[in-house]
């Protein structure tokens, strides 16, 4: 299962939780990031945190979502995006190509690298709380036999989690 995680930046949510999903699905799951204007840089609290929490950070990158766009690119079943737009964050919207295009799904949770410095500890640690909470739903799920219907229901009530 491929899982495109988008957002504007792809500094800190998504790579939040493209880390999560690697490291905690034990292969079923292959993650990827990457942000609409991406940012150019993983923030440094991202990094602090996954690399505290024993999760590989070799190799994350703030990427354009043009990377994985082309024909080369791999087929995503899933694309999730995880902006904040109740802080009125414009998210990315996946164009659905392609004669199996992925479910898509979104996640809002609000941006640590929003909170001032001396707070970013607490806030990046919220949102991967909440990411991983949401991960673990996830990944509890049969969703290599889910069709995309299924999927997209138990994805949206994920949402909520």
């Amino acid at each position: 299962m491929n899982i495109l995680v988008l957002c504007t930046g792809n500094s800190a949510r998504s790579i939040l939780l493209e880390s999560i999903l690697n490291q905690d699905s034990n292969g079923r799951i292959r993650a990827y990031s990457a942000g609409s204007t991406p940012s150019g840089r993983v923030h440094p609290q991202s990094m602090t945190l996954l690399d505290d929490l024993g999760y590989p950070t070799s190799g994350l990158s703030s990427q354009s979502w043009d990377d994985y766009a082309g024909d080369d690119a791999p087929e995503m079943d899933i694309v999730i995006t995880v902006c904040d737009s109740a802080a009125a964050e414009t998210c990315p919207l996946w164009p659905r190509t392609g004669p199996n295009p992925p479910v898509q799904v979104h996640w809002g949770i609000p941006d640590p690298a929003a909170a001032a410095e001396p707070d970013w500890a607490t806030a990046f640690q919220t949102a991967y709380d909440t990411l991983s909470a949401k991960a673990k739903a996830l990944m509890d799920l049969p969703f290599e036999t889910m069709d995309p219907t299924e999927l997209k229901t138990a994805l949206t009530k994920i949402a909520s989690v």
